[in-house]
């Protein structure tokens, strides 16, 4: 079966509910979909399906149906300011109206304005102030709380258009029959509780939109055009993911690189801050690596293509980001399953509550007062926010820094992390052995050793023929292409160099087991320190040593401290020799070291840690790292390593910086704090007012009035401040310090 996957955009959302009723209606109204995460944050789902049962239109005619809209992620930046307009617009209406009829209604009952004021045309002026208000200000929550009611999943709008009307058609009652109950109307009590929620969706809607912004910034550097070269030697201008790869791109100053390849020709500088978030300018020459959607600086650069469209860095960054934004981490399952009970819940708390003050022998007036208080207070809207928003501006941070979750619950995981299990080759050390040393016997030179020996290894690719050859070319050694080229595997290489027999290979197949060979010694020395030795054999007999070391990262160190600091324990594990291993475990401080170790047995050595109870992350590049990256509980890859690597892990870092997984942690722990205070907050302003808002306090005199008895218009405001509340507290992450 084909499935199909994509990520729209759907505006409309506005609680955890709403959230709920659209992954509700995608998965049980839209034949084929086999899976569905809807982001109430960044307004987006993520969705899997057959196009063969289903297409767009049935799923948007399926929103639309429901209340929401769907639009192309391209055109949501336009929908939304169209919305925002229109809901500015609306607001603005309430606050000419809403204004004069709050300041008329609380004049008159200070008794400030004299007799005049409780005349029977003042109650239908304020009707008149209150209905534009009622209906115009607050159109939106009555459509969505009619959908929300026709699809039989209640979200806060439900409430927020119960208590309002409330409040209004009991005054209406009031102004037709005064004579049948209290003359007194509370007109301004169901304009307060719109305009003020609506002031707080709208202060909630562009603290969102700056939650969203690590993203759109990623998104905003999208290229459009490139500049190909063509068979008869000249240029073509075509959109970007049209190139194919091998064909050369020409890239002038001041231009974004369209694809991702290697630098044929020319020299300069990138910006590639947008994807490393290092600002230092990277020099580029010929044979270096450029990124797609980084920019060239001041030269020009004639770029061969391997990787475009939807294919390069850039591209897989942003898919992975909002993929992972998409995502529901354990916590916010949570929390939906609280809001999806919630609103039910507070309308039977509501008219319980209106009943129970009826009983005990309150007026209806007052009674109906605080079961609009109650109605309004619980609406559970930073309760749906508290958990997608922190989620939203974590990962936009991560990707920022380089750091890419593949989803959510990774971000939640990742600070709980107690063992990391540590590849060396690529990870610790930066994958390039360099030449260190070369001991040469008598009767020839350390340069012509090394002018010899590189010259026969020119024709291999391997990593220490490179690190050969390139030492010598420092050097300004003449190489040669050797003649009758003969691998010996597992052992070494001969070749005819200018005439002479060279031979490189394993120390012992050339110096044989003598300890008093003239270079046994300084062989015990060099493989003491770590070091790969590779010994020289000219015309049949031994001439010297050669000696590389694949060297750690500058940062490396640094890192092993700040981890162990933190509390998390190491164990390098590599598939390298027993004396380079631990060389290089005793440099970076590491104590717990496994050598000699195939891909299979680093996977074997993960579960036995995570056996005994321990979150175990695996760091790694290679292929050979692939298997143990994915049965990690957090598999974290180097964004310059393999691409099966980066595949199998559940983060990956896209600078190739062992540092990262340092600010991976702390984003991690700062992101869960984020959550956990949303979450307190979010309950926090429900658990303590709903009782206020019931009448708890009204048989406490010390208590100040306007907690005995809380106007709904106060409740209105807090459930707003709750918001946004939420809401600017997850934007901290954007800003805090992972230092």
């Amino acid at each position: 079966m084909t499935t199909r996957s994509i990520q729209m955009a759907v505006m409309g959302m506005r609680c955890a509910s709403c959230a709920s009723n659209v992954e509700r209606i995608l998965k049980t109204q839209v034949p084929g979909v086999q899976s569905c995460q809807v982001n109430l944050a960044s307004e987006s789902v993520s969705l899997v399906f057959d196009p063969a049962l289903a297409d767009l239109t049935v799923v948007g005619q399926k929103l639309a149906e429901a209340g929401y809209q769907m639009v192309k992620p391209q055109e949501k930046p336009a929908a939304k300011q169209r919305l925002l307009r229109q809901q500015s617009l609306t607001f603005w209406l309430g606050v000419c109206l809403t204004v004069p009829l709050v300041a008329l209604s609380m004049a008159r009952d200070l008794g400030a304005l004299g007799p005049w004021a409780h005349a029977p045309w003042v109650n239908w002026l304020l009707f008149a102030l209150a209905t534009p208000v009622q209906f115009v200000t607050g159109w939106e929550f009555y459509r969505s709380a009619f959908q929300s009611l026709r699809s039989r999943n209640l979200n806060m709008d439900v409430l927020v258009a119960l208590g309002s009307s409330t409040a209004y058609f009991f005054s209406v009652f009031v102004l037709l029959f005064p004579r049948v109950t209290s003359p007194h109307v509370v007109f301004e009590t169901s304009a307060l509780i719109l305009l003020l929620i609506k002031l707080g969706k709208l202060l909630e809607g562009k603290a969102r939109a700056r939650a969203s912004a690590d993203l759109e910034a990623l998104l905003d550097a999208v290229v459009l055009r490139a500049r190909v070269e063509t068979a008869a030697g000249g240029f073509e201008d075509r959109p970007a993911e049209q190139v194919r790869p091998g064909e050369v791109v020409v890239v002038g100053p001041q231009e974004k690189i369209p694809v991702d390849g290697s630098v044929l020709s020319g020299a300069s500088s990138a910006d590639e801050s947008l994807m490393t978030g290092e600002s230092q300018p990277i020099p580029k020459n010929p044979g270096d690596r450029v990124l797609a959607a980084t920019l060239n600086l001041e030269g020009m650069l004639r770029v061969e293509a391997a990787r475009v469209g939807q294919e390069t860095t850039f591209a897989r960054i942003v898919q992975r980001v909002e993929e992972a934004q998409a995502s529901k981490a354990p916590i916010q399952r949570i929390a939906d399953r609280v809001a999806g009970v919630f609103v039910p819940a507070m309308i039977l708390l509501g008219l319980g509550t209106f009943a129970a003050w009826l009983v005990i022998g309150q007026e209806v007036f007052p009674a109906l007062l605080r079961m609009v208080a109650v109605l309004v207070i619980a609406c559970p809207c930073a309760l749906g926010l508290a958990t997608p928003t922190a989620i939203t501006v974590g990962m936009g941070r991560g990707a920022r820094l380089g750091i890419l979750f593949r989803n959510s619950s990774v971000l939640e995981i990742t600070h709980r992390l107690q063992v990391l299990l540590m590849d060396k080759t690529g990870t610790l050390t930066l994958g390039k052995p360099v030449l260190t040393d070369t001991v040469a016997l008598e009767g020839i030179s350390t340069d012509e050793l090394l002018r010899l020996s590189a010259s026969a290894e020119a024709l291999l690719m391997h990593p220490i023929s490179s690190a050969l050859t390139r030492a010598a070319r420092q050097r300004n050694l003449e190489l040669v292409l050797p003649h009758d080229f003969q691998v010996e595997p597992g052992i070494g290489i001969r070749a005819t160099v200018r005439g002479r027999a060279v031979r490189v290979a394993r120390p012992e197949t050339v110096l044989g087991a003598d300890p008093n060979h003239p270079l046994a010694a300084a062989l015990d020395r060099l493989t003491a320190e770590g070091k790969i030795v590779s010994a020289v054999e000219l015309d049949g007999r031994p001439a010297g040593l050669i000696a590389v070391q694949d060297e750690e990262r500058p940062e490396a160190r640094a890192t092993i401290s700040r981890l162990q600091a933190m509390g998390i324990r190491l164990h390098l594990v590599t598939g390298d020799n027993e004396k380079n291993a631990r060389a290089i475990a005793d440099r970076l401080g590491i104590a717990e070291v496994s050598f000699g170790v195939l891909p299979d047995q680093k996977a074997e050595l993960i579960v036995r840690v995570q056996s005994s109870g321990q979150l175990v992350g695996m760091v790694g590049d290679g292929i050979n790292d692939a298997q143990a990256l994915a049965r990690a509980d957090v598999g974290i890859a180097m964004g310059t390593g393999a691409d099966v690597a980066v595949h199998a892990a559940d983060l990956t870092l896209v600078r190739g910086e062992i540092q990262g997984v340092v600010e991976a942690i702390l984003l991690s722990r700062k992101t869960m704090q984020v959550i956990r205070q949303n979450l307190f907050w979010a309950f926090f302003y429900n658990l303590l007012l709903i009782p206020v808002a019931a009448g708890a306090l009204h048989a406490v005199r010390s208590a100040p009035a306007v907690l005995r008895d809380l106007h709904p218009g106060l409740a209105a405001a807090a459930m707003a401040l709750s918001s946004l509340t939420v809401v600017l507290n997850s934007l901290r992450l954007a800003r805090s310090d992972l230092s």
